[in-house]
């Protein structure tokens, strides 16, 4: 890593997928291994000044009961955390799925706030899902819907497990993205699921909001975690970075530190996760 100072530093994980579970061995996912995993990300962010600390969604595998000790490892870090949930936090008991947003301390679904002169934008892939809206929620039948003619055009992502948003999201985004340009801000956007390169584990509207991003000089990034199995893209002059999963393999783990400068992102890869340096 540079000796110079970075603008911004973010502690980044994805997918610890945590459970009290059996292993499952054809995915490669160990769930009751990332408490542990958890704990060797918060005591290594520890030792560094860090200005924020996100998980990328999936904290549990399911169970309400499981966010206890997630949460309760993530309390002993030293730095302010942005938590993301992703498909897995909605399976819980349906009485609870208005709670996730809470237990996450989120302040919205769906957010931005400045850090360092630099705006996180938090958006909220889950919006329109099969999973996320209580039963007889509009945004339910929504999805339904939407998959349905998804899967009638052929669309690989066309998966129950994926998600969407609204248009109202996608309007409010190209809003904070435009007063982002208009402000002189650097804009990293951050997200459960993939945009670009496109695949099966992509928003349902990964190319439009891709290609929103892509056009917009502000944004740098984008961060998303949900394919377990990391991946990188780079559309206009917007990086794509997909973070591997904490819960996959037995002992190996996988998180990163994310480093700001003002000509280039550089990433720092621990077990599993790959090592960046992307120019801005």
């Amino acid at each position: 890593m540079s000796q110079e100072c970075p603008a911004l530093r973010i502690g980044v994980i994805a997918d610890p997928q945590y459970a009290m579970l059996p292993p499952h061995p054809q995915l490669n996912r160990h769930y009751a291994r990332s408490l542990e995993k958890l704990a060797q990300a918060v005591d290594c962010f520890n030792t560094m000044p860090l200005d924020v600390v996100v998980v990328l969604g999936d904290l549990i595998d399911r169970g309400f009961e499981n966010f206890a000790p997630v949460l309760a490892e993530l309390d002993r870090l030293r730095h302010p955390r942005i938590l993301l949930p992703g498909n897995h936090d909605f399976a819980v008991e349906p009485a609870r799925l208005a709670e996730i947003h809470q237990v996450l301390a989120m302040p919205a679904p769906y957010h931005d706030l400045a850090i360092s002169g630099v705006r996180l934008i938090v958006t909220d892939g889950n919006e329109i899902s099969l999973f996320a809206p209580p039963e007889g929620d509009p945004r339910r039948n929504e999805a339904q819907a939407r998959l349905a003619a998804m899967k009638a055009a052929g669309a690989v992502n066309a998966m129950d497990w994926n998600g969407g948003m609204s248009a109202r999201q996608m309007a409010w985004l190209a809003r904070r993205l435009q007063d982002a340009e208009a402000a002189g801000e650097k804009v990293i956007v951050l997200g459960h699921y993939p945009l670009y390169p496109f695949s099966d584990h992509c928003l349902w509207q990964a190319e439009d909001m891709a290609r929103m991003l892509a056009g917009s000089p502000a944004a740098i990034a984008y961060l998303c975690g949900h394919d377990h199995a990391g991946n990188y893209g780079l559309l206009g002059t917007t990086h794509f970075v997909n973070f591997c999963g904490m819960v996959d393999t037995e002992f190996d783990n996988a998180f990163a530190v994310l480093d700001l400068y003002p000509d280039r992102i550089e990433i720092e890869g621990f077990g599993r996760e790959q090592s960046r340096r992307l120019a801005l």
